[in-house]
């Protein structure tokens, strides 16, 4: 038995906006993009295709298996769909724009990957974010991370819970283990599944000293409150504390200690065992949750030297998130204006000005040979028919 393939059938994480989706896309785009040039965060639209050497390189590494590639029929040369605008956005402070100390960008659009961004994940997430270049100190991860929570509380979003890590404290026991980068990409897997199990199975082939196994092994359980966890750490860690793993701490503490002044409705943890990223974060890692949500809604991170590919290494720290993701928080403005409904007669110039007049305040106005919804405002002709006028009949809103 032959089967047809049904042609309004979408591939499988592609999907498509009706108006009322769309209507309320539109809404929190604008409003996001407002917040972001209040800000101070400059607009760039980075293109939907590139060639795939300068899409994979850098942090763009981990994204071949997410990049769907095609040959230019001009060149020859691969070309990629964009599964990430983070790298794109380097490549534009970098290559693209005049140097500048500093440089704040924000980027809007959508990306195309090959596989669902998680379990029943879109493979067109609309992906919304901000990029800070030029800044190495602490504030200029405050700085994207309130900007961050500032966005999650324009969409609407009540709860949010900040979870912050830091790639350093585990790149400098996994050094002083000795670990190569095999054993190391190990490592880094039990640690993300909290596998006490795996990581004390990895080590005790190896000849590594007892305080920097027990320090490993206990990363998995270094989660929690932002103050409570700091405390167990300078115990935990005691025996190993390097001046990576110092530093890591004191910026973790500054940034708990300021986000949970500045934002008192949000709940801040660290999880020293988050290692998201960690082929290209060079120091702090963080993302944010809500309740309902089983995976997190935002994320980010320090990136420093992201754009050392495109000939300008520097301090880079940014945030993304999907604005479609954001819609199940966003309610919007309801329509308060009726929809008025007009002849469809093209020929009457009278009715063409009076059409015009409303669209110009802003009234939506259809023109149409159907009959009006019943008690649906409407353009009615009224004159001895040498001198007609078109009158606005039923408008409630308006009086």
């Amino acid at each position: 038995m032959s089967h047809k393939l049904s042609r309004w059938a979408l591939p499988a994480g592609i999907d498509e906006l009706l108006p009322d989706q769309a209507r309320r896309v539109e809404q929190l785009r604008t409003a996001l993009l407002h917040q972001f040039h209040v800000a101070g965060y400059d607009l760039v639209i980075p293109p939907l295709v590139e060639f795939v050497d300068s899409l994979l390189v850098g942090s763009g590494r981990d994204l071949v298996l997410d990049t769907l590639q095609m040959t230019d029929g001009l060149t020859g040369r691969q070309l990629g769909l964009r599964a990430d605008m983070t790298p794109q956005i380097a490549r534009i402070d970098a290559h693209s724009m005049k140097p500048e100390a500093e440089r704040r960008l924000c980027y809007l659009g959508t990306v195309v990957r090959a596989r669902p961004d998680g379990l029943g994940g879109s493979r067109t997430p609309m992906q919304v974010g901000a990029e800070l270049y030029g800044v190495a100190g602490v504030e200029g991860d405050l700085e994207i991370i309130s900007l961050m929570l500032r966005q999650l509380e324009q969409a609407g979003v009540e709860r949010i819970v900040l979870d912050l890590g830091h790639v350093d404290v585990f790149g400098a026991l996994a050094v002083a283990a000795g670990l190569d980068d095999e054993d190391e990409e190990v490592a880094r897997d039990a640690l993300q599944r909290k596998s006490t199990a795996d990581i004390q199975s990895l080590l005790a082939a190896r000849q590594i000293s007892p305080s920097v196994g027990h320090a490993l092994t206990m990363l998995t359980q270094l989660n929690g409150a932002w103050s409570k966890v700091l405390s167990e750490a300078k115990v935990v860690l005691a025996d190993v504390m390097t001046s990576d793993v110092q530093r890591a701490l004191d910026r973790l503490a500054i940034i708990g200690s300021s986000i949970e002044r500045n934002f008192p409705g949000v709940d801040v943890l660290i999880d020293l065992s988050e290692l998201h990223g960690y082929h290209y974060q060079t120091g702090l890692v963080f993302a944010a949750y809500a309740p309902g949500v089983g995976r997190e809604i935002a994320r980010g991170g320090r990136y420093d030297d992201v754009g050392k590919a495109f000939g300008r290494a520097r301090p880079a720290t940014g945030f993304s998130t999907d604005l479609r993701e954001l819609l199940r928080f966003f309610h919007g403005e309801e329509t308060i204006d009726a929809t008025i409904y007009a002849p469809a007669d093209y020929a009457d110039a009278a009715l063409i000005a009076a059409v015009e007049r409303l669209r110009a305040t802003g009234r939506r106005v259809v023109m149409t040979a159907q009959p009006a919804p019943p008690g649906a405002p409407q353009l009615i002709r009224q004159g001895d028919g040498t001198n007609d006028l078109w009158h606005l009949m039923g408008d409630t809103n308006h009086g």
